[in-house]
């Protein structure tokens, strides 16, 4: 598989960051990912299809949120919190803040583990 291009920071533009958090779906995998972890695609659930789940990290992808990364078949996705920060100071946690305040994203979450608890 082709290896996933991510923005560099310099290159990340904020049209491309706001209009990719413009979507409900996408806002909740950011606040999922607030956490800091790396999570594998196979984790998240959303009330979508998964070709549109795919979409959705794509465009997050693509505007420079979030680095892809390949291990094998599986792929593992992460916030890129700090070059968020680095080339919009305060951006992130404000919205953040917005979407914990509105509950914007609250469907999208965390596969059940194999106990059948939540993550």
């Amino acid at each position: 598989m082709r290896q996933a291009r991510h923005p560099e920071v310099g290159e990340m533009a904020l049209t491309e960051v706001m209009a990719a958090l413009s979507d409900p779906i996408r806002v909740g995998l950011v606040r999922l990912l607030s956490d800091g972890r790396e999570r594998g695609w196979g984790e998240l659930r959303a009330p979508v299809a998964k070709s549109t789940l795919s979409h959705h990290l794509r465009v997050l992808r693509d505007a420079g949120l979030t680095r892809t990364r390949q291990e094998g078949t599986r792929c593992f996705v992460e916030l890129r919190s700090g070059d968020l920060d680095a080339r919009f100071p305060g951006l992130l946690a404000a919205v953040l803040g917005a979407a914990e305040q509105e509950d914007v994203g609250h469907q999208v979450g965390l596969a059940a583990s194999p106990a059948g608890q939540r993550r």
